[in-house]
């Protein structure tokens, strides 16, 4: 790719982020210092919140339309002293009614339940917030939001910590009452405002509405319409910050086809939590166990590369943006699980390996500066041929304008077994990779992209370790399109990343236009066109795709997407179509082939929905009729029944093999308290011939703090022959000092 290239798409991007640095003149709440004790029970009898000055009211729709108050009131109000902060929110309704909890889990998913949620921007940097929850009957969900909330993966509802709320239900509204411990939350001392939003999603009356307006284009968490909150008197950290969170664990298991297995072993460890200043945060763990994570969800692999699972584990989740969010989905230079996380070949799944020890300081430095540094060490697995590693990630990241940043980041992974000190270092064995990053998000939230250049190092010299991209999106009312060039060198290489493919280059433009009808039933509908195509110096052309889809969203939140597909792939590799052991096609031959695409969303509030996708037509030499579906039956908030079902029905000609590729996965998740839930799942997966049984039950008995166990079994789906089983219990619990 010639040099003025990136250039010319970095110097677009700089400008867009130029012409749109304003902003308009928004309304600021007041956060009012308290002067008596609040009693947390949901009730708001104390003065502070009898007083009518102070409410933050004229919540504005976001959906189904933006233009208009919304049809319901929501007023809400906020306090703080010197260790808490203190909200109060009042919905009231169109008249008595009953409210839609999907789940008495926390972490329930926004516009799927009545709920309130707050967001804070406590640096007041227009990126990245805090985000806490609470639903009609008491649930509660807290998330980070990274990136401007400009795409759908920026909300991290993964994250947990300590604060308390409760709610009361009333003949003709709802209301809550909320305390935010100081020490949960990063800020500038001596703060004098934030950038805060409120939004709420009422069933009922078929809407969200939010107190700062967000046009519907963006999401409603995007952080580009926050709007001032003043304090009182200015913000001070008075108070010790340091958690403790220990925790004793057990596990037993035993491998039939290695007729191996381990008895009932205890072990212990814990993290830590300590403020460095009001901003800063250093993250300690000691032999860290993970194993009360819930198994990933397995999917049908059809695709010629590695699939990619997301993070879940608390210790990498607070500020995890600064590392996670550099590069794109095709070129990671950092990906966590790469670290502890191992794929065990007989069942397919993820498990994890050894770590002796993390610490990770992450922050702000000051409102511009951002800084995350950590170091993680592996432990040496004789008998799995293991040898410990350690990783090494620093992260820098600078504002620049109003809500963009450039970023720095640099990443080592090398042999160092602290356990053998035969081979305690090898000079030799090490994965090194420096890269910088630019990501635009305009004032208005209108523009957004990226353009960002990493190389990785090794002992060997090699040709052209490096990754480019650069990207660019525009979304109005009517139009969203984006555009996006990329560039991998062949010998591009980050052990400790994702980069599923290289040695390619990649040009993407898409384009939607979206029209919104008078209409009862529908909410907005458009056509879109995806254009994709890879190529390299050697092969030409090896993959390109060519979309013509049609997209129809309901005000019930149903969605309808028809899209024909049009595909070329150029097998660089021999493959097989199927990934189930036929014979695989030769690599030098190409195929085109097209396919129709469904795909079909209920509304999630319906007591019966369902997710389908379903495609049929060419695939390479053959045909494929494939159909997803997951059915959901939800009774009232106690329990929820799903079945994700994944059929692929290929016919290939001699000497390739047909395949009918089953992934069956019935679950039942119960909720029986706001504190004790028990899910059960079941995953039969043809493509890899194993069932997988997993149960969990968990006790939330104190805040943040849980008591785990997980039993997990894997058999040969043909005649239930066992290939593993294990046993685990595990108790934590979160202490503030």
């Amino acid at each position: 790719m010639k040099i003025f290239a990136p250039v010319f798409f970095l110097a677009c991007l700089l400008l867009c982020a130029q012409l749109v640095a304003q902003t308009n003149t928004k309304t600021n709440a007041f956060a009012f210092k308290l002067k008596q004790p609040i009693t947390l029970d949901g009730v708001l009898d104390e003065e502070i919140w009898k007083d009518a000055e102070g409410w933050n009211g004229d919540f504005t729709q976001f959906f189904p339309s933006d233009t208009s108050l919304s049809k319901v009131p929501t007023r809400v109000k906020v306090a703080y002293d010197d260790t808490n902060i203190y909200l109060a929110a009042i919905m009231e309704n169109r008249g008595p009614r009953k409210y839609v909890s999907t789940s008495l889990r926390r972490d329930y998913r926004g516009e799927q339940n009545d709920g309130i949620s707050f967001s804070f921007d406590t640096f007041n940097d227009g990126t990245n917030a805090y985000q806490f929850g609470v639903n009609p009957y008491g649930v509660q969900r807290e998330a980070l939001v990274s990136n401007g909330g400009s795409r759908p993966d920026d909300l991290n509802l993964a994250w947990d910590n300590k604060w308390y709320s409760e709610a009361k239900m009333m003949e003709n509204h709802w209301q809550v009452e909320v305390v935010i411990p100081l020490s949960t939350l990063r800020f500038s001392e001596g703060a004098q405002s934030w950038n805060v939003n409120f939004f709420r999603v009422d069933s009922d009356a078929n809407e969200r509405s939010t107190w700062g307006p967000i046009p519907r284009t963006n999401l409603i968490f995007s952080t580009a319409f926050l709007r001032k909150m003043i304090f009182e008197e200015p913000l001070q950290k008075k108070r010790t910050n340091i958690s403790l969170i220990p925790y004793v664990a057990g596990r037993t298991s035993k491998n039939f086809l290695e007729n191996s297995g381990e008895p009932l072993r205890p072990a212990i460890g814990g993290d830590a939590k300590i403020g460095i200043g009001p901003a800063m945060n250093l993250d300690l763990t000691f032999n860290p166990d993970f194993s009360q994570i819930e198994v990933d969800q397995q999917v049908t692999n059809l695709d010629r590369f590695e699939i990619f699972f997301p993070e879940r584990r608390q210790f990498f989740l607070e500020n995890g943006d600064l590392f996670d969010n550099f590069g794109q989905p095709r070129s990671r230079p950092f990906f966590s699980r790469r670290i502890g996380v191992d794929i065990d070949s007989a069942t397919g799944q993820n498990v994890q390996s050894k770590i002796i020890y993390g610490a990770r300081l992450s922050g702000k430095l000051n409102e511009n500066w951002r800084l995350g540094a950590m170091n993680m060490q592996t432990a040496t697995d004789e008998e799995a041929g293991i040898v410990g590693k350690n990783f090494t990630v620093f992260a820098l990241q600078r504002r620049v304008f109003e809500r963009s940043n450039i970023g720095l980041i640099y990443a080592n992974k090398e042999t160092l077994a602290l356990d053998d000190f035969q081979q305690l270092f090898d000079p030799n064995a090490y994965n090194r990779l420096l890269g910088i990053d630019y990501n635009l998000n305009s004032a208005d939230g209108k523009w957004t992209g990226k353009a960002f250049y990493h190389r990785s190092f090794e002992s060997v010299k090699v040709d052209k370790p490096y990754s480019f991209n650069a990207y660019l999106m525009y979304t109005d009312l009517h139009w969203n399109w984006t555009f996006s060039v990329q560039d991998v060198g062949k010998s591009f290489n980050p052990e400790v990343g994702f980069a599923p493919r290289k040695d390619f280059k990649l040009i993407n433009p898409n384009v939607t236009y979206l029209f919104y009808p008078k209409s009862k039933n529908i909410n907005r509908h458009g056509p879109k066109l995806e254009f994709e195509s890879y190529w390299n110096e050697t092969l030409g052309t090896t993959d390109r795709d060519i979309n013509l889809g049609y997209l129809i969203r309901f005000n019930s939140i149903a969605e309808l997407v028809i899209t024909q597909k049009n595909r070329y792939v150029y097998l660089f590799k021999d493959f097989d179509p199927t990934r189930s052991g036929g014979k695989p096609l030769a690599a030098g031959t190409d195929y085109t082939f097209r396919n129709f695409l469904v795909e079909f969303k209920s509304s999630p509030r319906k007591k019966l929905n369902v997710n389908l996708v379903g495609e049929f037509g060419e695939y390479y030499t053959g045909s494929i009729q494939r159909i997803t579906s997951q059915t959901g039956l939800r009774i009232g908030y106690l329990a929820n029944i799903s079945m994700n079902f994944n059929y692929a029905r290929i016919r290939l000609p001699q000497p390739q093999r047909d395949a009918d590729l089953i992934l069956v996965g019935p679950r039942i998740d119960l909720t029986l308290t706001k504190e004790l839930f028990w899910t059960t799942f079941v995953q039969y997966n043809s493509q890899i011939d194993n069932m997988n049984i997993n149960t969990r039950i968990q006790w939330r008995y104190a805040p943040a703090s849980d008591f785990f166990l997980v039993y997990t079994d894997n058999y040969f789906p043909g005649d239930f022959m066992p290939k593993q089983r294990s046993l685990v219990f595990k108790l934590n619990y979160w202490l503030n000092l």
